[in-house]
């Protein structure tokens, strides 16, 4: 098998459609070690969603996995989030490293949630 050459900055995959299935294939090729997670969260936000009669807590659900694939999907994204997740768990909270690590982790979240949402509202091309 020959190995594919992916620069940093370039997709593994293709953005997914926001539906289980399509997040749970892309999630098997970008973070395979994180499908048991979204299995158990998806069965959550069901039993959430029927106990509240409300489309809400699967609607998160799949927002929150788009989110965490959109990240996982480009490699130098992946990698920054990996490291300050790091530093997160390792250094005391009263170390600025720790404010960085946090800042690093909302700033990955909110520009792959940004990104989502301008393939969402961007018109057809």
């Amino acid at each position: 098998m020959i190995a594919e050459h992916i620069e940093p900055g370039e997709p593994l995959t293709p953005r997914p459609e926001r539906t289980p299935a399509a997040l749970r294939m892309a999630l098997a090729q970008v973070a395979p070690h994180r499908l048991a997670e979204m299995e158990r969260q998806k069965d959550e936000a069901i039993t959430l969603a029927a106990r509240a009669r409300s489309l809400g807590p699967i609607t998160q659900f799949l927002e929150t996995w788009a989110v965490a694939i959109e990240i996982a999907r480009i490699p130098c994204s992946a990698a920054r989030l990996r490291a300050a997740e790091y530093t997160a768990r390792t250094v005391d909270h009263d170390h600025p490293a720790w404010r960085g690590a946090m800042d690093e982790i909302r700033d990955l979240h909110t520009t792959a949630r940004e990104s989502l949402t301008s393939q969402v509202t961007a018109p057809p091309g």
